[in-house]
């Protein structure tokens, strides 16, 4: 029996400019809110954390947050 990857998260190493797909999956979840961001529109996250990101402002808290807990 084939698996489908729909409705699936996918896990991802996360690298400048691209990210691999270790895990087969149509989504992420934002590791700040928790919301889906499906492959095709994942356009932010953090290399030395490994984690995805829903929008610009979101990635931008998460990198005060993680700069002030240093």
């Amino acid at each position: 029996m084939l698996m489908s990857n729909r409705d699936r998260i996918a896990r991802l190493h996360y690298m400048p400019y691209s990210f691999r797909v270790l895990q087969a999956g149509d989504h992420v979840l934002c590791a700040v809110t928790g919301q889906r961001i499906a492959l095709q529109d994942l356009r932010y996250w953090s290399i030395a954390r490994q984690e995805p990101y829903a929008s610009a402002d979101v990635s931008v808290q998460a990198e005060l947050k993680a700069r002030g807990s240093r």
